[in-house]
C-alpha cells in the first residue's frame, strides 16, 4: 500500500464494522494546539470510502483522530453510555510509510495500534 492515512472502526460487542462513526484528524501544533485537517464517517465496512492523507499530505508530526462514537451508540441500541468521542493522538515520523490506525470499539472501551 502507498504512503497515507487510513482508519477503521470493529465493534467488537457486534462482532463486526462499525458504520456511521464520524471521524475527524487534526494536526497538532507544538503548543499542544489542534487544527483540523481531514474527515469522514465509517461505510457498512467500518471504514472510510477514501484515505484520510495520501502521500504527499502526509507529513512528519502529529496528529490526532476523533471518533465520535456516542451517535454509533444511539442508533445501534448499546446499552453503554461511557464513551462518547475516542481521541487517538499518534506521530508520523516516517511519512513514506503508509500509516493505518484502527479502533477497536466495545461498549465499555477500547483499543488501537498501527495496522498495516
Amino acid at each position: 500500500m502507498s504512503a497515507g492515512l487510513t482508519t477503521h472502526v470493529l465493534d467488537t460487542s457486534r462482532e463486526g464494522p462499525a458504520e456511521g462513526v464520524a471521524v475527524t484528524l487534526d494536526r497538532v501544533d507544538d503548543s499542544g494546539g489542534t487544527e483540523p485537517i481531514a474527515s469522514g464517517t465509517t461505510n457498512d465496512d467500518g471504514r472510510l470510502d477514501e484515505p484520510l492523507l495520501t502521500g504527499s499530505e502526509l507529513e512528519p508530526g502529529t496528529y490526532e483522530l476523533t471518533f465520535d462514537v456516542g451517535p454509533y451508540y444511539e442508533k445501534t441500541g448499546t446499552a453503554s453510555t461511557f464513551l462518547e468521542t475516542v481521541p487517538v493522538r499518534f506521530v508520523v515520523s516516517e511519512p513514506d510509510e503508509h500509516y493505518h490506525v484502527p479502533l477497536l470499539l466495545s461498549p465499555g472501551g477500547y483499543t488501537t495500534y498501527r495496522g498495516s
